[in-house]
């Protein structure tokens, strides 16, 4: 009876392990086929998600074709970026130009240091020496530093190179996106279907719609507000002329994604400013306009961060804080999601009808 027995249960368990060694090693094979495009398709599926609602306000008036809107507002997002993109560029290649030609006509004069500088600590005597050797051959100083720049060029030039390869999958990514949107609806139906075959049909609703939320809140609070105290201080540093003030703004950008105070680069150059231009109207209204911009996130990151969402503004920046330093401007997006997805399905299990019902009843 028990030989009936185990040949009764063996057969359909052998059956259920071929087929999950089966499943796992298909999986495992999508994967290492996948994985190279997998930073793409994920920003991609980011960028798709983010523009959608736009896509879909732009959807009438383009007569409902979503392939002619996508078109649309894909070139619109490149052209957004290539223009910062060169303006850029001509700031760095003229402040650049401007700044040898300078140094080569003895243009460039720098007052001598004050003697309490060498009385500072640490580093006190060697910027004393350094800082009075600029101020009389400053062309000498200069000759002195091209080799050791000459040793980073390659690095430096790695990094531009690195920087380059980036932006051109950002831009694939766009294109890419453009494509998603144009089955946008299809997508989203096959969202749902996943989703509720993960779950439960009730729950999978949700999920998408929990998903969706979390990365347009982070795209709106973390790289919007970013995008705008770049353009707000970017802007003052070109009308006071600042010496590679494109650069610079774009530095704020990048600080202001990675959650980094920009105030520690505004600041210096606060006082840059006020040094050498002096203390008037013009460099007080500068630098507070500069430091209003520069702190304006702590006001606009909560407004934003967790508008419309089920889960807390504080899950949300760690989700993307945590991302961030786990898996690079990749995780911003990918860890709020897994974070907020988690945090309701464990209140949803410890609310669990049942389980209060349970709770409820009286004890014999």
């Amino acid at each position: 009876m028990s030989n009936d027995a185990s040949q009764a249960w063996a057969g359909p368990l052998l059956t259920v392990l071929i087929r999950g060694g089966l499943v796992v090693v298909l999986t495992l094979f999508c994967f290492r086929v996948t994985r190279p495009f997998l930073d793409l398709l994920l920003w991609s599926l980011i960028l798709s998600v983010t523009l959608y609602p736009l896509h879909c306000r732009l959807l009438a008036a383009m007569g409902n074709r979503d392939g002619r809107t996508a078109t649309l507002l894909v070139a619109l997002c490149i052209a957004v970026l290539l223009i910062p993109v060169y303006l850029l560029g001509a700031s760095l290649a003229e402040s650049v130009q401007s700044t040898v030609l300078a140094l080569k006509n003895g243009a460039i004069h720098i007052p001598p240091p004050d003697a309490s500088v060498a009385s500072w600590p640490l580093v006190g005597e060697r910027l004393y020496a350094v800082w009075q050797q600029a101020a009389v051959n400053l062309a000498g100083v200069v000759e002195q530093l091209i080799p050791k720049v000459r040793e980073h060029a390659l690095s430096i030039l790695g990094a531009l190179a690195g920087m380059g390869a980036a932006f051109l999958i950002f831009i694939g990514s766009l294109i890419i996106a453009g494509i998603i949107m144009a089955f946008g609806r299809e997508g989203h139906r096959s969202a749902r279907r996943i989703a509720g075959r993960i779950v439960s049909n009730q729950q999978g609703d949700r999920v998408v719609s929990l998903c969706t939320a979390t990365i347009r809140a982070v795209a709106l609070g973390v790289i919007g507000i970013a995008f705008i105290q770049m353009l707000l201080i970017g802007v003052a540093f070109v009308m006071m002329g600042i010496p590679g003030a494109g650069l610079l703004a774009l530095a704020i950008l990048l600080l202001g994604i990675m959650q980094v105070p920009v105030t520690i680069l505004t600041v210096p150059v606060i006082a840059f400013v006020i040094v050498t231009q002096g203390a008037n109207l013009e460099t007080i209204v500068f630098a507070a306009w500069t430091l209003v911009a520069g702190l304006s996130d702590n006001v606009l990151k909560p407004l934003l961060l967790a508008r419309g969402l089920e889960v807390p503004m504080p899950v949300v920046l760690i989700g993307a804080l945590g991302g961030m330093v786990d898996s690079g401007v990749i995780g911003l997006f990918v860890g709020p999601v897994i974070l907020a997805v988690a945090y309701r399905l464990f209140w949803e299990w410890v609310d669990n009808p049942g389980y209060r019902e349970a709770l409820a009843e009286p004890r014999a």
